[in-house]
């Protein structure tokens, strides 16, 4: 028997390779597919199934090129529907995987639709659990996430709270539970950073599996604290269930060098976005105008979807030299399959044929600090989370969360002089590029952000109180 975890940090998803006696399935499978079949064909194994715990919201499975690839059977859980052929499994239907068996356990309330499966070893013993989105390490699945459906969120926890009660915590302790996300995922709000555990320790760490929890009191914890999904989610979701153009078209439209004259001719297309994926020091120094920055050393799939709004939107790609193909492999997870080409080349090809630039003015902590009580007309935007600001933020510093900054930024005041700064710089930056998008230029980024402002010491910090809100 083979097991392997299969993490991918950025998505903080976990697909997974079960193997036995020459068979494999894949759990979950990421958009990019060859790995599985490498991975399988270096063992010597066939791949059996495509096992899909749910119709996934925050990125595009590979489900569909896997089948295709291979001819592995697609399995969903009972009540799923989708325009592909796939194998609808019966609650408590057994799936033969060389000398194992896999058993079905539907599990409903992140969506109706879920669920996990349970290893069984040659002697039927349970082994292991592939829990998806039902549950988490240190936490279970959001039940407000299910695409066209008719039941509450209220309900939907009410059905996850007998999914856990009478399909998961009555098997044994020792069953280790491997879920499909980890810390970092907008699938939960309290993830542990471990990546599996044993079920008999999640029963006693666990919020959610308290034995005496009631019904009741299950809804309000797995409701209280949750804030809006980003709005690529339901878009991915449909995609799951609709299909998709295969990874390799994308990637091989998505790859296409653009000279510098080509890729100003293609900025001037209705629909089009020039993202910027470079260090976010590199970006501040010279980008061409418009562009959005999201780079890609940071959490950069999740981010382009809240800050893109449309999949279909025409991506103009401004990378570093030779990360093009990661460009779009981690576009291609989230699905945006309409990037139209790199620029080849990068920026330094724009700047040296003498097309026109910008650049966001940064300022150090220290100036940011002897400054900042004798500024006048400037504002200081706080673009961090919500509950971070409300942790922590400097007395008079307004929030303004890079999340909701598309719904917000056309309520700013094109005539003012802002400071922006996050917990590091990241978020800042791509704050900055937004609000110049959108015709703000007097935009400052604070270096280092609300880290290096704090450990100064010069400024006074509000801790714990009231959201200061500017909308």
């Amino acid at each position: 028997m083979e097991i392997k975890q299969l993490y991918t940090g950025c998505l903080a998803e976990a697909a997974y390779y079960i193997e036995s006696n020459g068979e494999a399935a894949i759990i979950d499978p990421l958009r990019e597919v060859d790995q599985y079949i490498e991975m399988a064909a270096s063992r010597g194994a066939t791949i059996k199934y495509v096992l899909e715990t749910h119709f996934h919201a925050d990125f595009v499975s590979g489900h569909l090129d896997l089948a295709k690839k291979t001819g592995a059977k697609i399995v969903y859980g009972p009540t799923a529907s989708a325009n592909f052929d796939f194998h609808v499994a019966t609650d408590g239907e057994e799936l033969p995987l060389g000398k194992m068996t896999i058993k079905v356990l539907h599990t409903p309330g992140h969506t109706m639709e879920s669920a996990s499966y349970l290893l069984l070893d040659e002697s039927k013993t349970p082994h292991s659990i592939y829990t998806g989105d039902t549950l988490f390490i240190g936490d279970v699945g959001r039940p407000d996430l299910a695409v066209k459906t008719d039941l509450s969120q209220e309900d939907l926890a009410s059905h996850l709270f007998d999914s856990l009660r009478n399909k998961i915590m009555p098997l044994p302790d020792h069953v280790m539970v491997y879920p499909g996300h980890g810390q970092g995922s907008a699938c939960g709000k309290n993830m542990s950073k471990e990546t599996f555990d044993t079920l008999g320790n999640q029963k006693k760490t666990n919020y959610a599996l308290r034995a005496d929890m009631t019904r009741e009191e299950f809804i309000q914890a797995v409701l209280t604290g949750l804030v809006s999904p980003p709005q690529y989610f339901p878009k991915n979701a449909a995609m799951n269930k609709q299909g998709y153009r295969s990874f390799e078209e994308v990637r091989e439209a998505g790859l296409r060098k653009l000279s510098v004259d080509q890729f100003e001719n293609e900025m001037k297309v209705e629909n089009t976005i020039v993202l910027d994926t470079r260090h976010e020091s590199e970006f501040t120094k010279g980008f061409i105008p418009s562009s959005v920055f999201i780079g890609i050393d940071g959490t950069f799939a999740p981010w382009v979807g809240v800050l893109i709004e449309d999949l279909n939107s025409r991506i103009l790609v401004v990378a570093d030299d030779g990360r093009e193909e990661e460009v779009i492999t981690r576009l291609a997870r989230v699905g945006y399959d309409n990037p139209i080409g790199v620029l080849d080349g990068g920026f330094n090809a724009w700047e040296n044929a003498g097309k026109p630039t910008d650049a966001i003015r940064n300022i150090s902590p220290e100036d940011f600090a002897n400054g900042y009580l004798g500024y006048t007309g400037i504002e200081t935007l706080d673009v961090r989370k919500a509950s971070e600001f409300e942790s922590q933020h400097i007395d008079g510093a307004k929030n303004l969360p890079l999340d909701f900054l598309l719904n917000t930024v056309e309520q700013l005041d094109k005539g003012k002089n802002y400071m922006v700064h996050c917990a590091g710089g990241y978020r800042s930056v791509a704050a900055a590029s937004i609000m110049k998008k959108h015709g703000i230029s007097s935009v400052t980024n604070v270096l280092g952000g609300f880290k290096a402002i704090e450990q100064l010491g010069k400024l006074p910090i509000t801790e714990f109180h009231e959201q200061v809100t500017m909308l």
